[in-house]
């Protein structure tokens, strides 16, 4: 990549009086670094073994970068970055750098859960949330069903329908739902959505888990 800033030339006599910003030191960036990374953990409660099976960075490596015995490069920083859903900048303290919005775009297909002929399922919340809030968005085809074994103790579904009707069944009970309509229910036990109409259905979908 070319260099976007111009270089002027300068007379040699006059190149001493010129400021050069003097290089922040290694050791600083390192201390900074596992500062940071030490803070962010404690904040989500997470485990050296957490954070490692969130970022595949491995735990003595978080290890060393926390105690300021290692510089990691850039792509084990990255790494690192996204398992706290942040940018590079962020993430070393210049969270200026970049937008603190963060944003799934359609065409991520790292978010493209499940897709086949009669479903397909968008996950719409970071991947890091997984089972504790997880928010989806669920098209069906007619006849189209997405069924589910049971959850764990005390997880619900909250579920709101964008387009056609669907039927919401969770344990023995059963409702239909037709565009605008919400509901909730147990999803600790074996629950299903189903495309009830004609034409395509489409629903968000959001998972609880207690």
């Amino acid at each position: 990549m070319q260099d976007k800033n111009p270089v002027y030339c300068m007379p040699r006599k006059s190149a001493k009086s010129v400021p050069r910003p003097a290089a922040e030191p290694a050791e600083a960036i390192s201390r900074h670094l596992g500062n940071r990374v030490k803070q962010l953990r404690a904040e989500r409660g997470w485990s050296l073994e957490a954070l490692a099976g969130a970022s595949g960075v491995s735990k003595s490596m978080l290890s060393e970068i926390e105690r300021e015995q290692a510089n990691p490069t850039l792509a084990v920083t990255l790494r690192i970055a996204q398992a706290f859903e942040l940018s590079l900048g962020e993430l070393i303290g210049a969270p200026g750098a970049t937008s603190g919005i963060r944003v799934i775009r359609n065409a991520d297909r790292a978010y493209h859960y499940r897709s086949d002929d009669h479903c397909r399922i968008r996950t719409l919340s970071p991947l890091n949330l997984e089972k504790d809030v997880e928010f989806y968005e669920v098209t069906l085809q007619p006849e189209g069903a997405l069924r589910s074994q049971a959850h764990f103790e005390g997880t619900r579904e909250f579920l709101t329908v964008v387009k056609g009707q669907v039927k919401v069944e969770s344990g023995g009970d059963n409702e239909l739902l037709h565009h605008g309509d919400s509901s909730n229910y147990r999803a600790d036990v074996p629950h299903a959505i189903v495309n009830a109409g004609r034409s395509e259905a489409v629903v968000f979908l959001v998972v609880i888990y207690r």
